[in-house]
């Protein structure tokens, strides 16, 4: 029995190829619709699969557990009386993160307003972002070491002149293929020995989405207290902390915020920051963006849906007499409805195919394009192929049920 039935969907597959052999125009036009609808979808997976990627990576580079503490410096509260200083200082390290259990290590970073400053080294010139670091800094921000250490505990508590930098001083400084550990840089009087190079990091989508022009491989880092030494202060401009987990951040901030306004009896505010808000905004835009692209290759595969549905109208009205002749010679309904249906299934499967290879070719030429290595999105190809049966199939479904129901005796009258 299930030879016989294979044997009967064979035969019906060939006819269902032959006549569409028969108008080969309209059958191409028709495969090129969904084509292009599948290559669409394809094109909007793989590149919203492979910017997400990449966001993730560049926001993996701050350590998505990190965040910030710092004065709010716009506060406008006329009853509170304007206090000199940023409102946290070393004594307040003291009680970090005993105190906080949410807190897994905490560093202090100090600047100056943010400004670049000019770096020397034997005529060679440099502007850096230089920035007075703890040793967690390093763990916190998910750094690495091109060559060399991190500070110490010495470093830190005898303001040693040391620093660590990044690539692209090192490449100003001393030259791409020069090992600068070891050697001097002046900063203004005072000479710096390099102890470090950071490995190169990569935010260039968040930096253009930001438009923010701190540079993360500009950076020069010495110790915290080297700095408040030359600054002539014991202010700390930031705090930045790691939770001990994603889940806590909130927690870890309210802890953090809570202990310095108690210590510095409510005379400050602070604005408390983590990598949640980043997160949901670069979700929030892949979100729109691939909702906005996804819309685009539905119409396209809508069109190509309708084109099926065109040509098997069509050919249901050309082919009226011979349905009514193999009606009465004795086909059954399902043998139309089987046909017609298997005619746009081929329609669809060939287009899915031809579209899936066309989307994967695109996704490739985007990614050279781009300079970004955004990959083949599989999943998004299988359900691309998976969504074009379901269209053809839908698209002939209508065509091949009224091609069914005709009455042979009308069919056989059909002009």
């Amino acid at each position: 029995m299930k030879t016989l039935h294979a044997s009967i969907f064979h035969g019906v597959l060939l006819q269902a190829i032959s006549s569409l052999k028969e108008n080969k125009l309209r059958t191409v036009l028709s495969i090129m619709g969904i084509t292009i609808g599948i290559c669409a979808v394809m094109v909007v997976g793989t590149v919203s699969q492979g910017m997400k990627k990449y966001i993730y990576q560049e926001l993996d580079t701050y350590g998505l557990e990190t965040l910030w503490v710092y004065r709010n410096w716009k506060d406008d509260n006329p009853f509170r009386n304007v206090r000199q200083g940023s409102g946290i200082n070393n004594d307040d390290l003291e009680f970090m993160p005993s105190c906080c259990a949410s807190v897994k290590q905490v560093t202090p970073v100090v600047y100056h307003q943010r400004n670049r400053v000019p770096l020397h080294s034997k005529g060679n010139f440099t502007n850096a972002n230089l920035e007075g670091v703890g040793i967690a800094y390093v763990d916190i921000n998910n750094d690495k070491f091109n060559l060399g250490r991190n500070f110490r505990q010495d470093d830190i508590k005898h303001r040693k002149r040391v620093v660590i930098i990044g690539t692209k001083i090192r490449d100003a400084l001393f030259g791409v293929h020069t090992s600068p550990v070891g050697k001097v840089i002046r900063w203004g009087d005072i000479r710096l020995t390099v102890i470090g190079v950071l490995a190169v990091k990569n935010r260039d989508i968040l930096s253009q989405l930001g438009k923010n022009d701190y540079d993360i491989n500009q950076r020069a880092l010495i110790p915290y207290t080297l700095y408040q030494q030359q600054l002539g202060s014991k202010d700390i401009h930031t705090l930045q902390a790691e939770a001990v987990s994603v889940a806590v951040t909130g927690n870890a901030l309210n802890e953090l915020t809570d202990l310095l306004k108690r210590r510095h009896h409510y005379r400050y505010e602070y604005v408390a920051e983590s990598m949640d808000v980043w997160i949901s905004t670069a979700e929030d835009l892949l979100r729109k963006i691939s909702f906005i692209g996804l819309l685009a290759a539905l119409i396209s595969l809508l069109v190509g849906g309708i084109g099926i549905m065109n040509i098997m109208s069509t050919s249901v009205v050309e082919r009226t007499r011979e349905i009514g002749i193999r009606k009465a010679l004795g086909a059954y309904r399902r043998d139309i409805l089987m046909q017609f249906l298997l005619e746009a299934a081929v329609i669809s499967v060939i287009g899915g195919v031809l579209g899936m290879v066309l989307g994967i070719f695109a996704g490739f030429g985007i990614s050279y394009l781009s300079g970004y290595d955004l990959g083949v999105s599989w999943l998004t190809a299988f359900l691309a192929v998976l969504v074009s049966i379901i269209v053809g199939m839908l698209s002939g479904y209508y065509p091949a049920y009224r091609a069914a129901s005709l009455k042979p005796v009308d069919a056989l009258r059909y002009e």
